[in-house]
């Protein structure tokens, strides 16, 4: 198995060179060369597995046993998921109305993506651990990931992780999961600012190709493939939980209903959906909706401006995997995901190709959620279950109740409604705080503040030089000293 990067100009790597890479050297994300194909035995004798035998199957089929043998692959999987409260990892709720809401939040930050990091995070040790290598990594969070990127590689000596969170715009809680783990090697940066900016001076630093070689910089946002490889699980566990059968031909058809931000998750069900998983894929979004747009109109386009609701953590204008699905869907056509990406990169505004639009509006179905929308749908949840439903997965959820059909249908559920009380507040519910997140509220934090004005790539140009030297490994690449 190997690896290609959307614009077609990085030239090929396996699953470690992906790993360790942010955006490929040309800009683009890094994808497989070729999509593993499922036929009805498979995917039948699948059925069966739990959720962390699903992820061992679907991570080697994309990582090779010559670079990690299987047997190894399991126990990295099997420390991954040791930390996570729910004896299956995640878990299935059937609630009334035909409302099936899979929680996917059982990790240590309360959040989706504890799942993929922690992965991912074993994933890095086993590599760095051969290699005698250090590596920075840079994240840009709009609520959840900067949590679970620092729980997965907190203490860890071949690593330091630099977080930039967008002050104001997270919760409290989600501020206070980054802030209050003091670590030597967890730096976290408040910056006054919205998702989208923070991810500006990450980009240039990686841009900054001598720079990215020297610290040997790395993402674990979503433009990491491993995140997105161990997320593909998520709907393939979605569907054998929900589908009526399979003892017939073909398979039924299951629809996933995804809440999206950056993209990551609607990215790995359009693979699962390519492997040969019968699912129909839904796209929910709030008010921040170019994917709903995209999907909709082929308008790529970012609008005015970004606008704070109840589902923060999908506050995002520039949904970065949508390259990814575009790529996928075009037929592996780099040269025309490049111009278009680059296009939309000076112009912030794209019309996509109508043949490339029709195959992405066969591929997902979309829908909306104002704040007044969200509000509903927690509400009604918690009337007829007395089940609290974060804002995020609420958004699901309010597509749900406008169906009328009996598709069988599963929700996504990225978070745990504990960490958005103002949330809950709003919708009328009693915030119930599990006692690691009341913790949080009297211990001590640490982070630096990004203002406005302040040059934000030469700060954190700065702060890496400063600490790779302090680690005694400056201008000796990746090698730890």
């Amino acid at each position: 198995m190997e690896y290609v990067s959307t614009r077609g100009g990085a030239g090929v790597v396996d699953f470690e060179g992906a790993l360790f890479s942010g955006y490929a050297p040309d800009g683009g994300l890094f994808m497989p060369q070729h999509i593993p194909s499922l036929d009805g035995d498979t995917l039948r004798r699948w059925s069966r597995l739990s959720y962390r035998e699903l992820v061992k199957e679907l991570c080697s089929l994309f990582i090779t046993a010559e670079l990690v043998p299987r047997s190894t692959l399991n126990d990295l999987i099997d420390r991954a998921f040791s930390r996570f409260r729910h004896k299956d990892v995640v878990h299935l709720s059937r609630l009334k109305d035909g409302l099936n809401v899979l929680e996917l939040w059982h990790g240590v930050t309360y959040a989706f993506k504890d799942l993929s990091l922690s992965c991912t995070g074993q994933f890095l040790q086993y590599f760095l651990e051969k290699k005698q290598k250090h590596v920075t990594i840079l994240v840009g969070t709009s609520g959840d990931t900067g949590s679970s990127a620092i729980e997965s590689v907190r203490g860890q000596k071949n690593m330091d992780i630099f977080v930039l969170l967008p002050k104001g715009f997270c919760t409290q809680i989600q501020e206070l999961q980054m802030t209050t783990v003091i670590e030597d090697n967890v730096h976290v940066f408040a910056a006054h600012g919205n998702s989208d900016e923070i991810d500006e001076p990450i980009k240039e630093l990686f841009a900054d190709v001598d720079f990215a070689g020297k610290y040997n910089l790395m993402s674990l946002n979503s433009v990491n493939w491993s995140r997105i490889m161990v997320q593909i699980a998520h709907h393939f566990y979605a569907y054998f939980q929900c589908a009526p059968s399979l003892d017939t031909t073909p398979l039924p058809m299951v629809e996933i209903v995804v809440p999206t931000g950056g993209g990551g998750n609607i990215t790995a069900g359009c693979i699962a959906q390519k492997m040969g998983l019968p699912i129909r894929l839904v796209a929910v979004v709030n008010s921040n909706d170019i994917i709903h747009r995209t999907v909709q109109h082929g308008d790529f386009s970012l609008s005015e401006s970004v606008k704070a609701t109840l589902a923060s953590a999908m506050d995002i204008q520039e949904p970065y995997n949508m390259e990814r699905i575009l790529w996928l869907l075009s037929g592996s056509d780099s040269h025309l995901t490049k111009t278009l990406m680059e296009r939309f990169s000076v112009s912030k505004s794209l019309k996509l190709p109508e043949d490339l639009h029709r195959k992405l509006s066969e591929t997902l179905h979309s829908c909306s959620a104002s704040d007044e929308d969200i509000v509903r749908a927690m509400q009604r949840c918690w009337k007829e279950n007395c089940y609290p439903l974060c804002p995020h997965s609420a958004v699901a959820a309010h597509y749900h109740y406008l169906q009328t059909d009996s598709t069988p249908r599963c929700c996504l559920a990225p978070a745990s409604a504990a960490k958005f009380q103002d949330a809950l507040l709003r919708a009328g519910l009693v915030p119930q705080l599990p006692p690691e997140i009341t913790a949080l509220m009297a211990m001590e934090t640490r982070s630096t503040p990004l203002e406005q004005g302040q040059d934000w790539t030469q700060t954190l140009r700065e702060w890496i030089e400063a600490t790779a030297q302090r680690r005694g490994i400056a201008g000796q690449g990746v090698t730890q000293t």
